[in-house]
């Protein structure tokens, strides 16, 4: 498999993230959207946009997506609970990052808010942040109502593969989560497993030079 990504993409880190944790081998081919190359990626993907995983039987899109497609695919160790009630609780975390927070905090956006619509740096920070604090909030309740040491029960699940990712932006852009006691537990829970530290955006082939 082929995993065409950008080494600090949230969404090509969930798929590394859950590739690591399934034990899945997979060649990485980057493209670096602060120079557009990810405009290469149009016969593979019609937005075009990373991440975008070449299974050998097709080429599919949107991270959501491709880690549920991982999931089947490998069911052990299991991302999602056993219970119905437990996976759409894990399903609907994960998407407070996918859908809520992330969409309007990737570079692509943040870009037309500095050329399209003059915002400073300053404006920029506060946007991000914003989004970051709404989502956090909500997920912080979610984690300490159902977390046993990770975001949803005692092993990772899809909620952690949005999470860590999610933190891992927040961090870079100086987001304030000392609010967030809980999910800060959770997510460094989860950091320090050996998966997810091979999927860190610093040890990636493409990564920018320390």
């Amino acid at each position: 498999m082929i995993l065409h990504g950008y080494w600090r993409s949230s969404a090509a880190y969930r798929v590394r993230i859950a590739l690591a944790l399934k034990g899945v081998a997979y060649d990485q081919v980057p493209h670096d959207l602060r120079r557009g190359e990810q405009r290469d990626l149009g016969t593979l993907n019609p937005q075009p946009l990373v991440p975008a995983l070449d299974t050998g039987d097709g080429v599919l899109t949107q991270s959501p997506a491709i880690l549920e497609w991982i999931e089947e695919t490998w069911p052990a160790p299991p991302l999602l609970p056993g219970a119905r009630k437990d996976r759409a609780i894990v399903r609907a975390m994960a998407a407070i990052v996918a859908c809520d927070i992330h969409p309007i905090n990737n570079l692509r956006v943040l870009n037309a808010l500095r050329g399209d619509l003059s915002a400073n740096e300053a404006t920029v920070q506060r946007w991000i942040a914003r989004w970051i604090a709404d989502g956090f909030a909500a997920l912080e309740v979610l984690i300490a109502r159902h977390g046993a040491g990770f975001a949803f029960g005692d092993t990772p699940t899809l909620a952690d593969c949005h999470l860590v990712p999610q933190v891992y932006g927040a961090e870079r852009f100086a987001v304030d989560l000392s609010p967030y006691p809980a999910l800060m537990a959770a997510a460094e829970r989860a950091r320090a497993l050996a998966a997810f530290a091979a999927a860190h955006p610093a040890v990636q082939p493409d990564a920018d030079a320390a």
